[in-house]
């Protein structure tokens, strides 16, 4: 399958969403708001939209995603998904190493990521592209967002 990889184009938002209900079903499980796709993608849009990054086929219909951050410390890659049809044909593959080359080119040292426990195909993927398991614990705690103060 021929492919381009780009930045995300806010026209993409649809087939991306599709893409991610497809991809993610926690998405679809609305008790979850920090498993909200359409505040994901607003969110990143408002920090460092440039290592948002989409691959498109030769129609331009999406079939890939990836998400990446840098801090100035350590890389963080989000959001990997495939559509299940394009799967196996190296796309995955293609969108984390343009993830690293886009992180590496701004001095990013180490990328990390993380994978629900129960997903051991996403892991084995991750393993065959040289991630390993860091002796950390992930530790998280989800925030209640908070309005903006109102301007006196």
């Amino acid at each position: 399958m021929s492919i381009t990889i780009r930045v995300f184009d806010p026209a993409d938002t649809e087939a991306v969403l599709a893409l991610w209900l497809q991809a993610f079903p926690e998405y679809n499980d609305t008790s979850r708001p920090h498993r909200n796709p359409r505040l994901s993608i607003a969110n990143k849009l408002g920090t460092q939209p440039e290592l948002f990054f989409v691959a498109a086929d030769r129609d331009g219909a999406i079939v890939g995603t990836a998400m990446a951050g840098y801090d100035g410390h350590r890389g963080w890659l989000y959001s990997l998904a495939v559509a299940h049809e394009a799967r196996r044909l190296g796309i995955g593959t293609r969108l984390v190493r343009h993830a690293e080359s886009a992180l590496a080119a701004m001095g990013c040292l180490k990328l990390n990521l993380q994978v629900l426990s129960d997903k051991p195909e996403v892991i084995a993927f991750y393993d065959a592209l040289g991630y390993r398991a860091d002796a950390v614990v992930s530790l998280g705690k989800r925030l209640s967002v908070q309005e903006p103060a109102a301007v006196a």
